[in-house]
């Protein structure tokens, strides 16, 4: 930590460090999946961390870290996917997910190629979605997320946060309507 931060009491560092032992995973997949390059995502956990230390003194105890962490994430990497998209746009390496980092189950070569194709109409589309868009619609299908837990996370009311997922999901069917009318 830089020396500029004020440094917490012993016991809240402590309880501090466990936090992130314990959340830093489920953070990193969250900055993935939103970011889609491991990258980035590193930079969001770092940035998500440190913004959590610089007020974990304000904290409310009794509210849950996860949902505390995950919003402070969240925010960091729709500032990241906001500054990429004014800076290059979509596309390309700067921000969509590329086929080779969606699993694959490897079953034959025919399944392969169109998994591939698959992935990347995925990635494309998924790219193509604004970042609020993008954030609410994995944190609704990836994350399992409420739609309250998604509004707290973006700054939204219940019935704007069901909207952005509605919105993503309408745009996600409507670009890859052509991949599952190829389906033989």
């Amino acid at each position: 930590m830089e020396g500029s931060e004020a440094a917490l009491p012993g016991d809240a560092e402590e309880v501090f460090r466990r936090l992130v032992e314990e959340h830093s995973r489920m953070v990193f997949r969250l900055a993935f999946r939103l970011t889609g390059n491991e990258q980035d995502a590193e930079d969001v956990v770092q940035e998500a961390f440190l913004k959590a230390y610089r007020s974990f003194g304000s904290f409310d105890s009794r509210a849950s870290f996860g949902t505390w962490i995950h919003s402070i994430a969240s925010h960091c990497a729709i500032d990241l996917l906001r500054r990429r998209s004014r800076r290059a746009g979509w596309g390309g390496s700067d921000g969509a997910l590329e086929a080779e980092d969606l699993p694959s189950h490897r079953p034959g070569p025919e399944a392969l190629a169109r998994g591939a194709e698959a992935g990347a109409a995925v990635a494309e589309a998924l790219a193509g979605l604004s970042p609020n868009e993008r954030t609410a619609f994995v944190l609704r299908h990836f994350e399992g997320q409420t739609i309250e837990v998604i509004g707290r996370t973006l700054g939204l009311g219940d019935n704007a946060a069901k909207q952005a997922v509605f919105r993503a999901v309408h745009k996600l069917r409507r670009r890859l309507s052509p991949l599952l009318e190829a389906e033989p």
